[in-house]
């Protein structure tokens, strides 16, 4: 503690009209010292009261069979600074950090789930039928928010594509528990679900590229520039990156170091985020090939067990994020809305599956088990959907808190619709079963 104080009057001697900037500066680095333990202090408390609120809320998620993201969304309302009678966190942005590292982690390791070949393998079908569902249930849910609720045009749109989400992961947990993930729709829709995440994932792209454009301008211009944009990056991160980091990462994974591995395979994973960012795109899109990218590599399977731990813990900094910024005093004037979009969006995704997959030459049971399958909204996707049009700063206060009910509610009903789709499903099926014994009866008659 002596040492400044020397320097202070060594400065003194030689220069005295020097002394009074010095001891300036050391009250200024004095101060920020002071305010940088303050902020430590904060985060140290803010992360204690997450962790342990969101663990309750996990536990008991888990007892009643519910999915964790209901835990983890309804401790960040718990801790947040809407709900009375007061915050149990004091720093927001912290929280949002956290938030934003879970979101690259999440998609990261949904990518991995896909890597080219898989990709390949989903083929036409599933392709034709994501598109239907993802532009169609877009396009109704955006005329519905702008013409008959009366939202302006950019809440309409980041709602319309959040929305038009199928969440890959729970509907492939349900069908896991219900032991119908071999039946041949089950297949269908997990290739659908895959492509519409790849598609969402490029739309929201695209819609924060439009969104961040100089004072809003949405010319055809700017939509063809954002698409071509997109386009080109996903491109090139697939051609160039396909040549690279899967030997990059093999190289690294035949050191058998897996600390050494999970830096390099973090180090790919935010490099590809920063250039998407820099070009103008969602990290989100940059996080989620990144993925795809080292699910080509050969050692992609103990590099999903080293990331998972890792995308557990911030994807429940990101739901509790999303609770925590859920205005809940907002709730009676949007939970109207909420609940005739949910009905809008089941509608929507159930139509436009079952009528896509109909004019695909699919039996109309296994039409009917897609298109319920793939109806309900909601899941990391959607609220990262709604999140992105609040991180340009383009839609209102109520968005994410109404997206956030919405997933709430349709990850209840999600159970419950795919058993009910399946029951209908075989239902017609023994109908038509039962006509064609009768007809061949009478035929032997």
């Amino acid at each position: 503690m002596h040492y400044p104080i020397d320097l202070i009057i060594f400065i003194h001697n030689r220069d005295r009209r020097n002394t009074q900037t010095v001891i300036m500066g050391a009250w200024l680095f004095l101060y920020d010292f002071t305010v940088m333990v303050i902020e430590i202090g904060q985060v140290v408390q803010d992360f204690t009261v997450i962790m342990i609120i969101a663990s309750i809320m996990a536990l008991i998620s888990y007892k009643l069979k519910q999915p964790m993201v209901i835990g983890f969304i309804i401790a960040g309302m718990i801790i947040g600074p809407y709900t009375p009678p007061f915050s149990l966190i004091t720093s927001t942005e912290v929280l949002n950090l956290f938030a934003e590292i879970g979101v690259i982690l999440v998609l990261f390791v949904v990518g991995m789930e896909f890597p080219i070949a898989k990709l390949r393998k989903i083929g036409k079908r599933a392709f034709i039928i994501a598109s239907s569902e993802a532009f169609g249930t877009f396009v109704i849910g955006f005329v519905v928010g702008h013409s008959v609720l009366q939202y302006q045009m950019f809440d309409s749109l980041f709602l319309a594509l959040a929305i038009s989400v199928t969440s890959t992961v729970i509907v492939m947990r349900i069908l896991e528990e219900l032991n119908m993930i071999h039946d041949e729709s089950a297949t269908l829709i997990l290739g659908v679900a895959v492509i519409e995440d790849i598609i969402i994932i490029s739309m929201l792209a695209i819609l924060q590229s439009v969104a961040s454009s100089p004072e809003g301008d949405v010319s055809i211009f700017e939509i063809a520039t954002s698409i071509g944009l997109v386009l080109a990056f996903i491109g090139g991160v697939l051609f160039l990156g396909s040549k690279v980091v899967p030997r990059f990462i093999n190289y690294v994974g035949s050191t058998n170091q897996h600390d050494v591995l999970v830096v390099a395979m973090l180090g790919v994973t935010f490099g590809i985020c920063f250039i998407a960012f820099e070009v103008g795109i969602s990290v989100a899109a940059g996080a989620f090939f990144a993925g795809v990218l080292i699910a080509e590599s050969k050692v992609h399977a103990v590099t999903k067990v080293l990331a998972t731990p890792i995308r557990d813990m911030f994807a429940a900094l990101f739901f509790v994020s999303v609770g925590a910024l859920m205005n809940i005093t907002l709730l009676p004037a949007f939970i109207v809305p909420a609940l005739v979009l949910v009905g809008v969006s089941i509608s929507a995704k159930f139509f436009t599956v079952f009528l896509a997959s109909r004019s695909q030459g699919l039996s109309i049971v296994t039409s009917l088990r897609t298109g319920f399958g793939l109806s309900s909204s909601g899941g990391e996707l959607a609220l990262v959907a709604a999140k992105g049009g609040s991180d340009v700063g383009v839609t209102s206060s109520f968005l994410l808190p109404m997206v956030g009910t919405m997933t709430v509610i349709t990850t209840f009903m999600t159970p419950y619709i795919i058993k009910f789709g399946w029951r209908v499903a075989e239902t017609f099926r023994k109908e038509s079963l039962g006509k064609e014994y009768v007809g061949s009866d009478k035929t032997d008659e």
